[in-house]
């Protein structure tokens, strides 16, 4: 998924919502490689109106939202910059580890004016 695969003319996703996904996509599979274990699986499908991004690792930890910066001054932002731009998102814990799934609407949203990424 690349944002040059969307051209912005022309009917589809408004370049905010482009790079919200993209944004989105980015988290889910670096906390799997960075806190999972290695991601093991992966989708992105449109389902009712949204884009469904679910990415899998092989971890059985559930996420534990924590303060941006931590103690040891880094991470702490994708889980609450997912809520953000996407609402919570569902996580299901089976025996071979766990996936991770954010729903983002793809209709215009009244929040798009304070998307992450201009």
């Amino acid at each position: 998924m690349t944002r040059e695969g969307w051209a912005p003319e022309g009917p589809g996703p408004h370049g905010t919502l482009v790079a919200d996904a993209l944004l989105i996509t980015s988290e889910l599979v670096t906390n799997a490689l960075r806190h999972g274990g290695g991601l093991t699986g992966f989708t992105a499908t449109v389902e009712d109106g949204c884009l469904v991004v679910t990415a899998a690792d092989a971890s059985t930890r559930v996420p534990v939202p924590r303060a941006p910066g931590g103690a040891a001054g880094t991470g702490g932002y994708g889980w609450p910059l997912m809520r953000r731009l996407a609402g919570t998102p569902d996580v299901t814990v089976s025996d071979a580890g766990k996936t991770v799934r954010v729903a983002m609407p793809l209709s215009a949203r009244p929040d798009a004016a304070t998307s992450l990424i201009p």
